[in-house]
């Protein structure tokens, strides 16, 4: 698998699709890799060159000294265009993808097209259960928190009725590098976008899910009532939507994408 040099760090990367398409970046979600875009590749693929990536910490990227900031990942992903030489790219990112997304619609506007904001939120909360998260982490390992994060990937429903799918993303979860994991908890845990989300002006659709108990609707209708122009849809899903409500999640790209 290639990967880019980019400052102190390899970015482990993937194409899929025909070279000469519009390009779509794909930004995985905090405990995840790449792969959990697979059920977007085969849809999306016909019309865009995907590019995925491993976040700094994750997968086959690599796990530098943390604590990280959502700003240093989103200059990865212009580092990233930079050392691939991509001028203008759609971007999606969900929850920790989101938020990247998120500072990049801000800060880097001449770099996007649209911008697809899914399951995320301008603050994740207070900083007490990630501090909790990243203690818990760091005495016992990945497993320890893998259930409990299960619970709010999916709902009951869908981990009752697609096991196979909940059982490949726990294993991907299990499988995070801890220090990798918990670097990316304290960027999760300090982002704040609050004060300048009115300043994006890229097309942005923002997605949220109906069951969602870690960035829930209404904090997707906020992201909705305070970038300027954005779109909301709901998904019957809880926060891993792209992969609970695949089809109804694939559509809603292709159509934004291509209005």
């Amino acid at each position: 698998m290639p990967h880019a040099q980019i400052n102190n760090a390899q970015i482990h990367y993937r194409f899929d699709g025909p070279e000469n398409a519009p390009v779509l970046v794909f930004s995985n979600s905090l405990g995840s890799t790449l792969s959990m875009w697979d059920t977007q590749v085969p849809a999306l693929s016909k019309n865009f060159r995907i590019l995925r990536y491993d976040t700094r910490g994750h997968g086959q990227s690599s796990v530098t000294p943390g604590p990280y900031s959502i700003e240093q990942l989103a200059k990865d992903v212009l580092d990233l265009l930079d050392f691939l030489h991509l001028d203008w790219v759609d971007f999606c990112g969900l929850s920790m993808g989101g938020a990247t997304g998120q500072w990049l619609g801000a800060h880097a506007p001449q770099r996007l097209h649209k911008l697809i904001l899914a399951n995320t939120t301008a603050k994740f909360g207070t900083p007490d259960p990630w501090n909790t998260r990243i203690a818990t982490v760091q005495k016992s390992g990945m497993k320890t928190v893998a259930p409990t994060v299960i619970e709010r990937w999916f709902t009951s429903s869908f981990r009752q009725n697609h096991p196979a799918s909940v059982e490949t993303a726990q294993q991907m979860l299990e499988n995070a590098n801890p220090e990798g994991y918990i670097a990316n908890c304290a960027a999760v845990r300090d982002f704040d976008s609050r004060e300048y989300l009115h300043s994006i002006r890229v097309p942005t659709l923002v997605i949220a899910g109906t069951h969602d108990p870690s960035t829930t609707p209404t904090e997707g209708q906020f992201l909705t009532q305070n970038v300027p122009g954005a779109r909301y849809i709901e998904l019957p899903a809880a926060h891993l939507s792209n992969i609970e409500a695949q089809d109804q999640f694939n559509t809603a790209l292709a159509s934004f994408l291509s209005s």
